[in-house]
C-alpha cells in the first residue's frame, strides 16, 4: 500500500523527467571529478563531500533536535544568518547544521560558531538524501533563496518534516514558469511554506498554482544593519580617516581596478582610498599593490600608518563591512564582469555606491539607482565625473547619503517575521 500523499505521488510519477534528473547530476559530478585534475575549487567540492556521513552522524547525539539551514554559497549564507542568529536566540536547545553547496560558501564560513556543524551538502542522490535526513531528529529545514534538490526536497516531504524557503527571489524566466517546466514546479510544492522577497515573485509562484506564499523582505537588510549596529575599531584606520574623505572599493576584479587606478591619479592626494579585492591570494594582492605601488596592506598597520599613505589594501577576509564605517562613498566591484557584489553592506552606513554597467539583475542596485542613492558608471571618465560630482557638493553627498541609509531602514524586519512563522507553522517551541 502505498502511503505518500498524493501530491508526492504526482511529483515522483514521471519516471523519465527522473531518469534524466539523475543521469544530469551524475553527469555534473562526473564534471567535476574532471576538472579537479587542474582547478582547485573542484578538488575542494569533492574533497569536502568525502566522509560526509561518518562526519554527520558524529556531529549530533541521538534524539538532539536539529535545525538544518542550507545555503548554495556566501551570498546565501548572509541572507541566512540572521535567520540563524534569531533561531539560536530563541530555541538554544536546538542544535544547528549548516549546509553548503559551494566551495566558495564553505571554505569561508566553515568555522562560523552560529551552527554546531558546517558540512558540504551531499550529492542529491536518493540514497544521500535518504541517509542524510536519517542521520538526524530534525525538526525543520530552512533553504536559502533557491537550491532545488529533488531527492532532498523530496525525502524531506515523505518524512513530514517541515521545510521552508527563506528570502525567495522568483524571475519569470526560471525553469519553473516555462510551458514545459510541470515537473520542477513539483520541486516547490514540497514547501511547506515559502517566503519570498517581493509581491512580483508572490503572483509568479501563485499564477502557476503555488499558494502557500509569504511576502517577508530580504533578510540581507537584517543582517547589514545589524553590523552597522555592532562594534567595531581600529586604531590605525580610525586615525588614519580621521577628517579625511575616504573612498572604499569592496570586491574589485583587475577591470574595477583600472578604473579606480585612473581616478586615484586624477583625484585630489588628500583623498584616502580603501581597497578590497575580490581574491585574498597572494597572487591578487601582489598585482593590486602593483596599481597603488605605495599602498599599506590592512595588516601591516598594527604600529600605525605613515602620514603619506594614500592607499590601505585589505588583505583580511571578513572585515569589509565593518570597514565601510570609515568610508565617505563606495564602489563595488564586479560590474564589468558577471555582475556586482553586495551594495547593501556600503549603502547601510549611507554611502552613495558606485559600479560599473551590469547590474540590472541586482534588485537592490536598480532600486538605490532609480533614487538616486546608487550611480552606474560605463568608464573610468564616468568614475571620475561621479566622484567629484558627490565630494565636491557637501549637499548632495548629504541627500544621496540620507537616501542610501533610509533605504535600508525601510526594509528591516524580514529575519523576526520569518521566524515567528516558521516557529508557528512547524510547531517549535524552545527547549
Amino acid at each position: 500500500m502505498d502511503c505518500e500523499p498524493a501530491d508526492l505521488q504526482q511529483f515522483k510519477k514521471n519516471p523519465v523527467m527522473r531518469i534524466l534528473y539523475d543521469i544530469a547530476i551524475r553527469s555534473y559530478w562526473a564534471g567535476i571529478l574532471l576538472a579537479s585534475a587542474w582547478n582547485r575549487k573542484a578538488r575542494l567540492w569533492l574533497r569536502g563531500r568525502r566522509g560526509w556521513y561518518k562526519r554527520l552522524a558524529g556531529a549530533f547525539q541521538k534524539g538532539e533536535q536539529v535545525i538544518w539551514f542550507h545555503c548554495a554559497s556566501l551570498g546565501e549564507f548572509e541572507q541566512g544568518r540572521p535567520l540563524m542568529e534569531e533561531i539560536r536566540k530563541r530555541m538554544p536547545g536546538h542544535r544547528i547544521l549548516l549546509t553548503f553547496f559551494s566551495p566558495s560558501g564553505y571554505e569561508k564560513r566553515k568555522n562560523f560558531n552560529g551552527a554546531d556543524q558546517v558540512m558540504y551538502l551531499p550529492l542529491d542522490t536518493a540514497r544521500n538524501a535518504v541517509r542524510f535526513t536519517g542521520a538526524l531528529s530534525l525538526k525543520m529545514a530552512v533553504f536559502i533563496k533557491y537550491e532545488f534538490w529533488f531527492h532532498y526536497l523530496h525525502t524531506l516531504k515523505k518524512e513530514g518534516i517541515p521545510l521552508f524557503l527563506a528570502s525567495g527571489n522568483f524571475r519569470r524566466d526560471q525553469l519553473f514558469f516555462k510551458w514545459y517546466g510541470g515537473w520542477y514546479r513539483k520541486f516547490l510544492d514540497c514547501f511547506t511554506r515559502i517566503f519570498v522577497q517581493d509581491e512580483s515573485s508572490k503572483k509568479l509562484l501563485e499564477d502557476a498554482g503555488i499558494t502557500s506564499v509569504s511576502v517577508a523582505g530580504d533578510t540581507r537588510f537584517d543582517r547589514v544593519d545589524r553590523v552597522v549596529r555592532t562594534a567595531f575599531t581600529h586604531d590605525a584606520l580610525d586615525a588614519w580617516t580621521r577628517q579625511s574623505r575616504v573612498i572604499i572599493a569592496g570586491s574589485t576584479w583587475e577591470k574595477d581596478v583600472q578604473l579606480l587606478e585612473y581616478a586615484f591619479q586624477k583625484l585630489p592626494q588628500d583623498i584616502r582610498w580603501i581597497i578590497a579585492p575580490h581574491e585574498v591570494d597572494q597572487v591578487h594582492l601582489e598585482h593590486l599593490r602593483r596599481h597603488f605601488p605605495r599602498a599599506m596592506y590592512l595588516t601591516e598597520s598594527g604600529k600605525g600608518i605613515p602620514a603619506g599613505t594614500r592607499v590601505v589594501i585589505v588583505d583580511t577576509i571578513g572585515q569589509l563591512s565593518y570597514l565601510y564605517r570609515y568610508g565617505t562613498l563606495a564602489y563595488i566591484g564586479g560590474g564589468f564582469g558577471k555582475g556586482i557584489h553586495n551594495v547593501l553592506e556600503a549603502a547601510a552606513y549611507g554611502l552613495p555606491v558606485i559600479f560599473g554597467p551590469r547590474y540590472e539583475k541586482f534588485r537592490e542596485a536598480v532600486e538605490l539607482s532609480g533614487m538616486g542613492a546608487a550611480f552606474p558608471v560605463p568608464d573610468k571618465e564616468g568614475l571620475l565625473s561621479t566622484v567629484c560630482q558627490q565630494l565636491e557638493n557637501p549637499n548632495l553627498l548629504k541627500t544621496t547619503s540620507e537616501k542610501a541609509r533610509k533605504y535600508v531602514s525601510e526594509r528591516l524586519g524580514s529575519t523576526v517575521f520569518i521566524i515567528d512563522n516558521v516557529c508557528k507553522i512547524s510547531g517549535a517551541e524552545p527547549l
